[in-house]
């Protein structure tokens, strides 16, 4: 099994320990086969966190990709324009559908009077059928829209059903994994777990990650074909990276502080 990562403070620190023990070891014989040993778990470790890590990346990624375009696509598609069902997924989507209509027509109007026809009625046919091909051209782009909403919401459920299912027969390589994190995290130095620890606060809950949020939302909403809801927008930005926050004071306050108190100190003259 990999070794723990997080390891109890004491009234010794760790570094004079680590020194004995070494020490301690270089006494006795057989230490270079200690050493072999050790080098091949920790070769084992990387080489299993590897592949655990590509196992979480790439697993879910392939079953979107190739469900989506192979299975789910071509049969919503199908579905779809065989009922003849509107063309539009939302009210918003027609909204905007009409403005684009509109914005065109009115510069195709604007054109034509600064453009010399043969005669009035080549010039109304000319404005007609060019509002029809747009009309047309609107209604393709609105409906695959509609199509690849629906296709996304099937997919993504399929790549979440991966996921779990990654989890849930590899539970003894994610474990190996998490140690792995969690040692290469703690090897860092002081300075550089405060400044990924400010890095990842500043992103989630500073002072310009509303914005951030709204461009998320906002893909979410596009990306599933759900309008967008103002208000709900506005009470998730205001409410959710406040409960973060808490969860991030909390965490550095509960569990940080025991287990690299000068971290949290380095941490606090970083942001003053």
């Amino acid at each position: 099994m990999a070794k723990r990562a997080v390891e109890q403070t004491g009234l010794i620190p760790r570094s004079i320990i680590r020194t004995f023990e070494r020490f301690k070891k270089q006494l006795f014989p057989g230490v270079e086969m200690l050493v072999i040993q050790e080098f091949r778990i920790s070769r084992y470790q990387v080489i299993v966190s590897i592949q655990a890590l590509l196992m979480l990346i790439f697993i879910p990624i392939l079953i979107n990709v190739i469900s989506k375009h192979f299975i789910i696509t071509p049969f919503v598609k199908y579905i779809w324009n065989k009922n003849n069902v509107d063309i539009f997924l939302n009210i918003q989507q027609q909204e905007l559908a009409l403005t684009e209509l509109k914005q065109f027509e009115e510069k195709l109007y604007f054109e034509s009077l600064l453009t010399d026809f043969a005669s009035t009625n080549l010039s109304t046919l000319q404005f007609q059928n060019e509002i029809s091909r747009k009309t047309v051209e609107i209604a393709n782009l609105y409906n695959d829209e509609s199509i690849e909403a629906i296709s996304n919401l099937f997919s993504d459920f399929l790549s979440l059903a991966s996921l779990a299912i990654v989890f849930i027969f590899s539970k003894t390589q994610l474990i190996i994994l998490k140690s792995f994190l969690a040692e290469s995290l703690y090897s860092l130095s002081d300075t550089t777990k405060s400044f990924l620890l400010i890095l990842s606060t500043d992103l989630l809950v500073g002072f310009h990650s509303p914005r951030g949020w709204e461009v998320f939302l906002k893909w979410v909403f596009y990306h599933f074909g759900l309008p967008e809801n103002t208000e709900f927008m506005s009470l998730f930005v205001a409410t959710f990276p406040v409960f973060l926050d808490t969860i991030f004071k909390y965490w550095i306050f509960r569990s940080l502080n025991k287990i690299s108190p000068s971290t949290v100190a380095t941490y606090h003259n970083m942001i003053e």
